[in-house]
């Protein structure tokens, strides 16, 4: 008799509340403190959002219940429930009946329990409040209300609208609505994004207390992955300058006449001294030399045929380089200025004979030689329209 009374007084107090936070202490509990003064309401926090006033009747939440106030900075850096291996409370592991419903909770610890289906939230209506458990009720901390998993124990909570995932103690009772599975504290609502809607379709999962050590080791292996830094990246070789890629393609040989200087001071005067000399001479950088040139096509005049016209020693010896027409393709203040153009126009391929001759304050870039001036025009059109080259002819 005294348990149906027990259990009418409670469904009259579930009726008002629409929660299964309805204090049950008992007469000779200590009164629960007076709430502080309300302090002025604080600015939203950036990512909570900014909720209707309780009563209002369009709030996600129970009727009359609500957000608090002024919630602690932060919420949402919140951690997760510890979880933690502990003894069932007898007084909430005994069937009981709400509504005309009997429910009984879970007292197997390796019974599984997966369930889903609508999920709400409750808030300051309750706060500070008398759990089923006895437990006082802190909105900002990462609890629940189930009408049979048992008390204490811990669920993993996960809102199948947007994958966010949270683990909550299970510590109260509650919801008795056929369509509701769990109510969470207001920060589990705020971590698993329900504050905006109210309700939203979740997951909840038991973990087991054989399963304890082995989520608190998975969860600090994450958490310590977390919290290395990034790896720095690996260190590449910076790119080539343009002007190294010319230096590269086009090393600048040393003149002669520094050559010849060098040789002079290096090796002693004196006869006794010519061989020790040449073997210097031939260890020192040499100038680039020319390729050579193909010897001379000699024809065996035929009987009665006329002798060709002799050619020109000078014209023999003169190579081809001392002069002819010339492409200018631009004079440049810095050396490396013009190399890294004579680079570019190197890897293009469309011109040859590409040197950078000093003169004066300014360097001169120039292709060539071609035998005519028409031969020098023909080759302006293969240069690369992208470098917006303006080539001059001329004649050296």
């Amino acid at each position: 008799m005294r348990r149906a009374v027990y259990g009418l007084a409670l469904a009259a107090l579930l009726a008002l509340a629409g929660c299964g936070t309805a204090p049950q202490q008992p007469a000779s509990a200590p009164a629960a403190r007076p709430a502080p003064a309300a302090k002025p309401a604080a600015k939203p926090e950036p990512g909570v959002p900014v909720l209707p006033p309780a009563g209002s009747g369009r709030g996600g939440y129970y009727q009359d219940d609500g957000p608090g106030e002024n919630p602690p900075p932060n919420l949402m850096a919140t951690p997760d429930a510890e979880v933690r291996n502990e003894p069932l409370n007898p007084r909430n592991s005994k069937p009981y009946v709400v509504f005309g419903k009997t429910y009984t909770p879970i007292t197997d610890p390796n019974k599984t329990f997966v369930q889903r289906g609508l999920g709400t939230w409750y808030g300051k209506k309750f706060h500070g409040q008398r759990t089923s458990s006895g437990e006082i009720y802190d909105m900002y901390k990462m609890s629940a209300a189930h009408p049979t998993l048992p008390i204490p124990s811990y669920a993993k909570v996960t809102n199948l609208d947007n994958g966010n995932q949270v683990v909550v103690r299970i510590n109260d009772r509650g919801p008795f609505h056929s369509t509701r599975v769990i109510d969470v504290s207001y920060t589990a609502a705020l971590k698993l994004g329900l504050l905006g809607k109210g309700s939203h379709q979740l997951e909840v999962e038991r973990i087991l207390p054989a399963d304890v050590d082995r989520f608190n080791a998975e969860r600090s292996q994450q958490k310590a992955a977390a919290a290395q830094p990034e790896p720095k990246p690996e260190n590449k070789p910076k790119p080539r300058a343009p002007s190294e890629t010319a230096a590269m393609l086009y090393p600048s040989p040393p003149s002669g006449a520094a050559v010849a200087t060098a040789s002079v001071a290096a090796v002693p005067s004196g006869p006794e001294s010519a061989a020790p000399a040449l073997a210097l001479a031939s260890q020192m950088p040499q100038p680039l030399q020319a390729m050579p040139r193909a010897a001379p096509l000699i024809l065996t005049p035929q009987a009665g045929a006329a002798m060709p016209a002799a050619v020109s020693p000078a014209a023999m010896t003169t190579p081809a380089a001392a002069g002819g027409f010339y492409l200018q393709l631009g004079a440049y203040g810095r050396k490396e200025n013009a190399e890294a153009v004579r680079a570019k126009l190197a890897m293009d391929g469309g011109l040859s004979g590409l040197e950078i001759v000093p003169s004066g304050d300014v360097h001169r870039l120039y292709a060539g030689p071609y035998a005519t001036r028409q031969e020098a025009a023909q080759a302006i059109p293969g240069l690369p329209p992208a470098m917006g080259l303006k080539p001059l002819i001329i004649q050296r």
